[in-house]
């Protein structure tokens, strides 16, 4: 968000928070994108604001809220309700201190696998993990969004989401409810051990996609991989964060440098797979 639009998403989450009684004074920003998160103080709570047209908001606190109820690593709700606030959404959330340790990869996939099988215990309508390559193919396809992707990076872009969604999507593996970006950013360190965040990306489709978010390693820790559809759908997620830096609303830190640095990363990943070999990407 843009300084102004900033300071009136905060307003918004210290008056939601001031509807539940909780004393807010001042906000930190933890992190600004199209979404700001905030910790507010005194009262230590953590608020996720989002422009208003941004339909998302319920639903990831119902998935949150459902997650909880089955036991799953997941960061608590202070507050089940939507908040309209302005011409924002505001969701409250409990604020964990990180731990100074990183987390462990075996425990980050043990938190993963963990978060898996209660997600097959929720049922919720959701996309298919194909929707969302669909929608990037449509952001590379439209001229008007993209304008900064030259012609030969767009077809090599729409070519690789289209050949790489068609190898994933039919692969035939088990598919169930994923959260859909399970990367570090999305996982928090706490004394409670790794609890996932941010469920708005929640799909349908293999758990190998989910894996290809993580880092690397987890996939090694994580029972029953198939690290074949695991390559092809690490592929796949690099094009598809790719597509998304090359839009020109994009406001991801530094995303048009990050746009080619990955175009280049998904030439060689493209190499290695036609070679055969189970590269390994470098990603958020």
């Amino acid at each position: 968000m843009q300084a102004d639009e900033a300071r009136r998403a905060t307003q918004a989450a210290i008056s939601s928070a001031a509807r539940l009684g909780l004393t807010a004074r001042d906000a930190v920003v933890l992190h600004n994108s199209n979404k700001l998160t905030l910790r507010l103080r005194p009262c230590d709570v953590l608020a996720r604001v989002a422009p208003a047209g941004e339909q998302c908001a319920q639903f990831e606190v119902d998935v949150a809220r459902r997650l909880a109820e089955v036991g799953s690593p997941v960061a608590a709700l202070e507050s089940p309700e939507v908040f309209a606030q302005d011409d924002y959404t505001v969701t409250l959330w409990v604020f964990y201190e990180s731990t100074a340790q990183p987390i462990r990869t075996a425990d980050y996939a043990g938190a993963l696998e963990r978060l898996h099988a209660g997600m097959r215990k929720v049922d919720l309508p959701t996309p298919h993990f194909t929707d969302r390559v669909a929608e990037a193919l449509a952001l590379v396809a439209d001229h008007a969004r993209t304008p900064e992707l030259s012609g030969p990076d767009r077809v090599f872009l729409a070519g690789t989401l289209d050949r790489m969604r068609l190898a994933a999507g039919g692969s035939g593996r088990p598919e169930q409810l994923l959260h859909g970006e399970p990367h570090p950013g999305n996982v928090l360190p706490t004394r409670n051990g790794p609890l996932f965040i941010d469920f708005e990306t929640c799909c349908r489709g293999p758990v190998e996609f989910d894996l290809a978010h993580a880092p690397d390693e987890v996939g090694d820790h994580y029972p029953g991989v198939d690290h074949r559809v695991l390559r092809d759908c690490r592929t796949l997620m690099l094009a598809m964060i790719t597509a998304w830096r090359w839009d020109r609303d994009d406001q991801f830190p530094d995303g048009r440098r990050l746009g080619v640095e990955w175009l280049d990363e998904l030439r060689k990943a493209v190499r290695e797979t036609e070679r055969g070999e189970y590269g390994k990407t470098q990603h958020l």
